[in-house]
């Protein structure tokens, strides 16, 4: 009898396979950073590239930016990377209260586009707030972009 082959591609044969994976860091100004590269090599591992992992990469960046901005000094940021067959998952919890809005400020503002860009290039995102005090801010892409 013959041998049964997957004949999918490694990159979709990787990407059939769930995976999940969290950071924590210190809410300090090198976290977001810290965190895009992580999300990055996290996204790139389960076989999702190019544009769809720079829009991953982005919007995880602007979302623990805020974290870093709005949360307290001392908390700590927690970063959760789901890669599924239909969606990428990145949620963003932080110590901090209050739930994040997505701000349209004026062109010559030096900065609130976080969230407005989560909110044009997620297919879906929100805040949950935490049990205990926090909250969490989600998104999900697709992986096929």
């Amino acid at each position: 009898m013959g041998e049964v082959r997957d004949l999918r591609s490694a990159a979709s044969a990787r990407r059939a396979l769930l995976v999940e994976d969290a950071l924590v860091l210190r809410p300090e100004r090198s976290a977001p950073r810290a965190a895009r590269h992580w999300v990055m090599q996290v996204v790139a591992g389960a076989g999702v590239g190019g544009a769809v992992n720079q829009v991953v990469e982005l919007l995880a960046g602007e979302v623990v930016a805020n974290a870093v901005v709005h949360g307290p000094e001392s908390g700590q940021v927690r970063v959760e990377v789901a890669v599924e067959p239909d969606r990428i998952r990145v949620a963003v919890s932080d110590d901090g209260g209050g739930i994040p809005v997505a701000g349209h400020p004026e062109p010559s503002a030096p900065s609130g586009r976080g969230l407005a860009l989560v909110e044009a290039l997620a297919e879906t995102w929100g805040t949950v707030p935490r049990e205990g005090g926090g909250k969490t801010v989600w998104f999900e892409v697709h992986p096929e972009g």
